[in-house]
């Protein structure tokens, strides 16, 4: 017997509780259950969207009787004598009294340097299994590689065609990472850049970045990668105090030039509704004046410290030269980027572009199904 199959279910009136072969049980009230009926005249079948407001609903929703039906769950209502058939395996996904503990997040540091999550651009294209293992390092751990993508102007954008759609900013739709006589920005330079998140003065800050290698004849230039969760969670595992600060209080993040004033305004890290990290947006370069108060400025700058000083931890640090063909995707809410300086005469020309995670993660569901 199948672990989500419904053993036994008992009517309370407005709620009711069921039961599951593993033991497991779960109560969930009339309406609820009424407002997520997934009957065709409660949901458009092409797209699952609500065909009712919760205001035709009536308050007083009970259950007016249940059955087991199989795998099914078949719930009348009253008082609009709607009728609902709920499979048994949806029933215990979404048991709200009772859920199932989150998966563990696979947090990494310098070990991941031995298994780089990499795959090859031909098989990428061509294979929706390779293409889906691809995505799923950036869904879990918000980093992967791609070799052998052509070295040609605009080709950064072209593997965003393959899960998504280009964010276009006030830096055009593909940006150069090159030195620049006059640059705007100091990644238009040869300097060190230290781990950090590209663009925390948007609101919302791009979900993806993505930079292609077209030339690297140069010293110098390595890419670092940090996970920003990891970092998160050994800030609260040794200062806790220095965590709930950074939580606690939003910082203002802004960028100025000829063309563009760009203000935003967050915590460095950023939690869920249910208390995990969903965010860190740190970068030391375009942090504006902080304006937590005086009373607890001090205690801020040390915390801010704490979390910095842990972000350049070596242990945290992965490292990887980019040559021509080469392609790195980060999720810029949690892994910072950054390269060491590039010296030399020789020349080092990335592109780059930004795009949305939503896009990505629906892709990889599409393609997970198959």
């Amino acid at each position: 017997m199948a672990v989500s199959t419904i053993t036994d279910v008992e009517v309370q009136g407005d709620r009711l509780t069921v039961g599951w072969a593993d033991g497991r049980r779960g109560l969930f009230h009339a309406i609820w259950l009424r407002d997520n009926s997934p009957e065709p005249d409660a949901r458009d079948p092409r797209n699952g969207q609500k065909l009712f407001n919760i205001t035709d609903l009536a308050p007083e929703t009970v259950i007016a009787e249940a059955a087991i039906d199989g795998p099914l769950l078949t719930v009348a209502f009253a008082p609009d004598g709607h009728r609902a058939r709920f499979d048994g395996a949806w029933l215990k996904a979404h048991c709200y009294s009772a859920p199932e503990a989150a998966p563990e997040r696979r947090l990494w540091g310098a070990e991941l340097k031995e298994d780089l999550p990499t795959a090859r651009y031909d098989a990428v294209v061509a294979d929706h299994a390779v293409r889906a293992r691809w995505l799923g390092h950036i869904r879990d751990l918000g980093f992967a590689l791609l070799t052998g993508v052509p070295a040609e102007p605009g080709m950064v954008c072209r593997v965003v065609d393959l899960f998504g759609f280009v964010r276009e900013t006030n830096y055009g739709r593909l940006f150069d990472v090159r030195a620049e006589p006059e640059p705007t920005n100091l990644a238009f330079t040869g300097l060190r850049l230290s781990c950090h998140t590209d663009n925390p003065y948007r609101d919302p800050v791009p979900g993806l970045q993505l930079l292609h290698c077209l030339v690297s004849e140069n010293d110098g230039g390595e890419s670092i990668v940090v996970d920003g969760f990891k970092a998160a969670a050994l800030l609260n595992e040794e200062t806790p105090d220095d965590f709930a600060l950074l939580t606690r209080h939003g910082v203002p993040f802004r960028f100025e030039s000829e063309d563009a004033v760009l203000e935003a305004r967050a915590p460095l890290i950023r939690l869920d509704d249910r208390g995990r990290v969903e965010e860190v947006r740190f970068n030391n370069r375009s942090i504006a004046s902080f304006d937590v108060g005086a009373a607890i400025m001090p205690a801020f700058y040390r915390a801010y410290r704490r979390f910095a000083e842990i972000l350049q931890r070596p242990a945290l640090e992965v490292g990887f030269r980019l040559e021509p063909g080469d392609l790195f995707m980060v999720d810029n809410r949690r892994v910072l980027h950054g390269r060491k300086t590039v010296g030399g005469s020789g020349h080092r020309h990335l592109q780059g572009c930004y795009a949305d995670k939503d896009s990505l993660l629906s892709t990889l569901r599409l393609l997970e199904a198959r």
